[in-house]
């Protein structure tokens, strides 16, 4: 086992990320030794690697472990990736500090827009979520990976865009996806499996060109494409106003008789560029908690 010590700039406040992390059951979060257990896909190996917080909001540290040395520099590549550890949070706080969201930035002050783990799971995962509420769309997506996934040091690992391309509609519809669900799920896995889609590259392209790829699969709309850059690839920022989570967000944050038009949207939104996925994040979290 090998293990490396991280410091980073603050503020990050590792309790907070971690919080919002037990939202997903399929999450192996420890609150208690602000811990997370991570699975990833290395070189097409499958390898948990755990986070601990070590450090305070303003002085944030962390200590990553893992097995086999000769994925260390890998692994922990992707957690900072996935950890925006590289993002100054100092800069976005003091942005909002000018704005009508600055006591909201402040309740929340060091939450990090954490990633989805891997680029394929963040994209089944929208598309499961897709116009369901939230509890069913979590049991659904847990069916799915307890199903058709592994598990590995008690930790949950999705099936592979292979392993899902083999599937039936059948199988998926045991499980209560709707048929139409089912076909995009598969249809996505397939797309990348025969080598047509190819996520990684994807990832490195402009937000438009990402945003255009991806709606023409069937089954993604632009929801799903701004979630997958939201939390698939971490662009700073999007505001996805169609979303019914962002929309009673800014009612109650505006103590608004109704929801928000989207022209008024538009206007409230204005000041936030160019971090509008982080009002976005901090909006949800007024809801959430």
């Amino acid at each position: 086992m090998w293990t490396e010590n991280v410091n980073i700039q603050g503020p990050y406040n590792f309790d907070l990320v971690l919080s919002r992390l037990t939202l997903d059951p399929l999450h192996e979060v420890d609150l208690s030794e602000r811990r997370i257990k991570v699975p990833l896909q290395l070189q097409g190996e499958p390898m948990v690697v755990t986070v601990q917080g070590i450090g305070t909001v303003d002085e944030p540290a962390f200590c990553i472990q893992g097995e086999k040395e000769e994925f260390r520099e890998e692994a922990v590549h992707h957690v900072r990736r996935i950890f925006r550890w590289n993002e100054s949070l100092h800069e976005i706080a003091t942005h909002f500090a000018g704005t009508d969201l600055r006591d909201l930035f402040e309740e929340h002050r060091g939450t990090a827009i954490v990633l989805d783990f891997d680029y394929f799971n963040c994209l089944v995962k929208c598309i499961i979520h897709q116009q369901l509420n939230l509890a069913f769309a979590h049991t659904l997506t847990e069916r799915f990976v307890h199903t058709f996934g592994i598990q590995l040091d008690g930790v949950w690992f999705y099936p592979t865009p292979e392993e899902v391309a083999l599937l039936t509609v059948e199988e998926l519809r045991a499980l209560q996806f709707s048929t139409r669900k089912a076909e995009y799920v598969i249809g996505l896995a397939k797309t990348i499996a025969e080598g047509h889609l190819d996520l990684e590259a994807l990832a490195q392209q402009p937000d438009e060109e990402i945003m255009n790829t991806l709606i023409k699969i069937r089954g993604i709309g632009r929801w799903t494409a701004e979630n997958f850059l939201l939390f698939g690839v971490g662009r700073p920022n999007h505001f996805p106003k169609a979303d019914i989570g962002i929309q009673n967000a800014n009612k109650k944050w505006y103590n608004l008789p109704q929801k928000p038009t989207m022209d008024e949207m538009e206007k409230y939104s204005k000041p936030w560029s160019p971090y509008l996925s982080y009002a976005s994040l901090y909006l949800w979290r007024s809801i959430e908690t």
